[in-house]
């Protein structure tokens, strides 16, 4: 799952980042509003971590901006405010800004698991035409023809990735961003070694290839073997 942590406490900032990340989320990190606006804008995530007590520009305003932005293609992120604020006023609005759920510090990790999985249970499910492709982004799960993969975080943020935009090519750039984050040194090199391991797992044991390589550019998943996220958009 792609998640954005917004929380301007560096301690708590760092460590949900590792902690999500070695939960095999890909994680992108901002320590102030106006940071985490720009990045939720700019890039796609699936879940957005916000605290509320925000330099420049607070969570309910991050929220509000979010929910008010015309409908696209994209699809918008589920929102877990993340905050010392527990006041029932404040959790009221918070949930009235577009938060779908509301957490409050200090709490347990595990329970920051277990309520980002119940929060974005409604679009985990990714299936695919024939052959039957499954991914759970939360779960890290993969599934073909009912046949379970055992994918490392890295080759399952990878074929997210290519079912996120089945059909369509996928640069070696955007590649690296989202299987090993913004700003990493990763090269084409390492896409490369990558995607020919997913494609002994994934393509390999059956007749159907999924993964092309468009030469110079990049890869994509086959068009004519739809995949569609589950929920709303």
């Amino acid at each position: 799952m792609r998640v954005l942590v917004v929380e301007d406490e560096p301690e708590m900032r760092t460590m949900l980042r590792d902690g999500l990340r070695e939960h095999g989320h890909a994680v992108a990190v901002a320590s102030d509003g106006q940071d985490g606006i720009f990045l939720a804008t700019k890039h796609e995530f699936d879940l957005i971590l916000l605290d509320v007590l925000l330099p420049q520009v607070n969570g309910y305003s991050i929220a509000t901006a979010l929910r008010s932005q015309p409908s696209t293609s994209r699809q918008q992120p589920y929102i877990l405010m993340l905050t010392a604020c527990d006041a029932e006023d404040q959790i009221i609005r918070g949930l009235e800004c577009g938060a779908d759920d509301y957490l409050t510090k200090p709490f347990s990790f595990m329970e920051l698991l277990a309520r980002m999985q119940a929060t974005t249970r409604p679009r985990t499910l990714m299936r695919g035409g024939v052959p039957n492709l499954e991914l759970d982004p939360f779960k890290q799960t993969a599934y073909r023809d009912g046949r379970p993969i055992a994918l490392t975080p890295a080759e399952f943020r990878l074929l997210e990735c290519l079912v996120r935009a089945a059909g369509r090519i996928v640069p070696r750039a955007a590649l690296i961003e989202s299987v090993w984050g913004r700003g990493h040194a990763a090269s084409s090199r390492n896409v490369d070694t990558l995607v020919n391991a997913l494609r002994n797992k994934v393509d390999l044991p059956f007749p159907t290839r999924l993964i092309q390589t468009v030469r110079g550019v990049g890869y994509r998943l086959r068009c004519d073997l739809a995949i569609s996220g589950v929920g709303r958009s």
